[in-house]
Formats: C-alpha cells, structure tokens, sequence
C-alpha cells in the first residue's frame, strides 16, 4: 500500500455504531452521493429506454423494469453500506442494457424475464460458492472485453446516420460531450443531454405531454417463460458482463481506495436481489465501477472512515426513484427518439473505448479477442441463437487454437 495511501477497512474490523449518519456530514458527501446517482438516470438509463423502446415495450413494462432496478440498487446498496461502513455503490447494469439492445427485440418479453431469472440466478451461485476469483481468473478477460465491445459497437456507430438525419441536434450534442470529456469528464454527457433538450425545445420537438406513463407506476409482474433462446441471448452474456464488466472493475475500485470487501458478499448479494426482482422487468443489479469511483476518493470526504456516507444517500436517492418511477418515466418517453438514441450512444462511447483497450491490448489474446469483437459487433443469428453466444464460442475455440502446443514439440524442447 502506498505511503499516502487510506487505512484499509478490513471486513474482519467490528463495527463502531457510535457514528451517526448525519454526524460529519459534510456537503461535498451529500453532493456527491446525489451526482452519483443523476449520472445514472441523465445518461445510461437512456440506453434501457432505447433497448424498451426497439423491444416495443409498454409504459407500464418500462415503468416496472425502472421500478426494479431501482429499488433493488437501493436497497442492496443501502444494506451494504450502512452494514460494513463502506461506500458500496450499486447500479443496474449499463453493459446488460447494451445487450438487451441487441437481444431483447428478438426475443419474446416473457422469454426474455426467463433469462433475466437465470442470469441472477448464474450470478448468485458464483457469490455463495465463493467461485468470483477463480472463474475471473481463467476465463480470459480480453474476450469478455471483447463480447462487449461488439454489442455496444453496433449501436455507437448510429450516431453516424443520426448526424446525418438530424445534424442541428446530434452533431451539437456530440460536441458538447466531447468538450465535457475534456473540461468536466463526470458531467459531460449530462451537459450534452442538457443541451439536446434545449435545442428541441427551440426546434419545437417537444410534440407531446409528459401524461401517457403518469399512471405506469410500480411493479408489474411478468411470469418468467424458460427458453433456448432467453439463456443464449439473453442469460449467458447478461451474466458474463455482469460479473467482467461491473464486478470486476468494481472490486477494483474498492480495492483501489483501501477498502477490503470480500467478493462473495456483494456478487451473492446482488445476484439474489436481480433474482428476485427479474419477474418484475430487473435485468441486473450489480456494482458501480466509474460512478463508485466518485466516492471513494477524498473529494467526497476527506476521512475514508466516513464516506460510507454518500453511499447510503446514494441508496436513499435510488429508493426515492423507484417511488416515483411512472413519473420519470413519462418525462423519459415524451424525449423524442433521436434524441434518446443518441444520449444513450455518447454514454456508451466511454465503456466502448475501455472494452476495445482491454480487448486488444494482449498480445497473446489479441486475434481470439478481434474474432470475438467482429461476430459480436456482426449482429448474426444462426438457428435462433444470436451473435453473443456464438462471437463467445468463436473467441474461445480460436483462444484454444492459438495457445495449443503439440506434445511432440513439448518432448522436443
């Protein structure tokens, strides 16, 4: 651990319970447990009513799916917080939102809540049987990069012939986002959605009221439906950015920031809350890994003791949502679609640029990783199974080619 590096909060330390929550409660941890969460909802949620919209689904269902990943985000990152004095930050899964781009337009709702149950369920067992660790360690991490890049390519490189069908709006916004990125990182595409909005108002692109989903509040309950199609489409990748593209990095940002948690207790935890709450329209309630980072660091709190803090405000502001998820939801639907499409390709630009580094940048990795990324990213579907599964199956079998070595030449070294 460096010299200036915090005290490591061991998962073995008792717990103090003589701190209060409002005790050492400064603003820049309120602020910061509160930004959190609006760079969820004013950037990636974009990309589950984008995914909602290609699948045709209702007002309510998306109501439902809001409902879901909210209170499951709130609740686990509540608990998780608050009980080992942590800043634990949870969030539905924006790589399983790419996916669901891709996938859930093929496959039937009901199929699909099918494979949202079997991806909590694949997530849980990997929690309580301990096997995070080992199963991050032998799958290679380029291919899974790699899966990922493919799906969001697809959707990234629609901002091309959005800037040519509504250049006074996209070409703008991406501006602005790419200024952000420059200027202020955390809040560009906020600053750029901001500005979409503006420019439509101006435009009168506003057409309709934000009533139709004002009554398509809370749960829903959709009865899962079990499928070949919903575990290959939907289950196995859904699971498999999960746990490479948030538990993963978000292990790391704990880490990072001296705080020791063992892995178990978040991935079993929050696969048995995506479990429960799939019915309902959660396709996953995981780590954050980016957003985490703004807690975790000394500009929420000066005392890494006390930044467990933002993360149950956090909490509280997603349960907040959830409260109010109809009404969110009939602002989210009156936005029109190219503005939507793009906000939900520029917030996807970031973690397309990670993936593509991560997958290329082994050597040894690197043609398997490629193969991987071209069928991902080639959209096909071949006997009802879509293109994660087989890019998945080419990358290893061609992983497999790359790294084998005949006896002969081993007896002969």
């Amino acid at each position: 651990m460096p010299p200036t590096a915090q005290p490591v909060r061991s998962w073995r330390r008792p717990l103090t319970r003589r701190t209060t929550m409002f005790k050492h409660l400064p603003p820049s941890t309120l602020i910061t447990g509160v930004l959190t969460i609006a760079v969820g909802y004013t950037g990636p949620f974009l990309i589950i009513v984008h995914a909602a919209q290609q699948a045709g689904l209702s007002p309510a269902q998306l109501a439902s799916w809001l409902w879901a990943v909210s209170l499951g985000s709130g609740v686990a990152g509540l608990w998780l917080s608050w009980r080992w004095k942590m800043p634990v930050i949870t969030a539905w899964s924006t790589p399983g939102a790419a996916v669901l781009l891709a996938s859930l337009p093929g496959v039937p709702y009901a199929e699909a809540i099918g494979g949202f149950v079997l991806a909590g369920l694949a997530v849980w067992l990997v929690g309580v049987s301990g096997a995070f660790d080992a199963l991050m360690k032998r799958f290679p991490p380029a291919l899974a990069a790699a899966l990922l890049a493919g799906i969001l390519f697809r959707f990234v490189v629609e901002l091309v012939p959005a800037a040519r069908d509504h250049a006074a709006l996209v070409l703008p916004m991406a501006l602005a986002f790419f200024a952000g990125r420059r200027l202020w990182p955390r809040y560009a595409l906020m600053a750029a959605l901001l500005l979409g909005c503006v420019l439509l108002a101006l435009q009168g692109g506003f057409t309709a009221t934000p009533t139709l989903a004002a009554t398509a509040s809370g749960p829903l309950w959709t009865t899962p439906q079990f499928s070949v199609a919903g575990l290959s489409n939907i289950a196995l990748p859904l699971a498999l950015v999960a746990l490479t593209g948030q538990f993963l990095p978000g292990m790391a940002v704990l880490k990072n920031d001296g705080y020791d948690l063992p892995a178990r207790v978040p991935v079993s935890l929050l696969g048995g809350v995506s479990l429960l709450l799939a019915p309902f329209g959660g396709h996953g309630v995981v780590l954050a890994a980016i957003t985490a980072a703004m807690c975790t660091g000394p500009e929420c709190h000066p005392d890494p003791q006390q930044r467990w803090k933002a993360g149950v405000v956090a909490a509280l502001s997603y349960l907040l949502v959830a409260a109010v998820g109809g009404s969110l939801v009939a602002l989210l639907l009156v936005l029109p679609k190219a503005l939507v499409m793009a906000a939900a390709a520029l917030a996807l630009f970031g973690t397309l640029a990670s993936s593509l580094t991560a997958a290329l940048g082994n050597d040894s990795q690197r043609e398997a990783a490629l193969l991987t990324f071209v069928v991902a990213a080639s959209g096909v579907s071949i006997a009802g199974i879509g293109a994660p599964l087989w890019a998945l199956l080419a990358g290893v079998a061609a992983s497999a080619v790359l790294r084998w070595q005949p006896r002969l030449a081993l007896r002969g070294a």
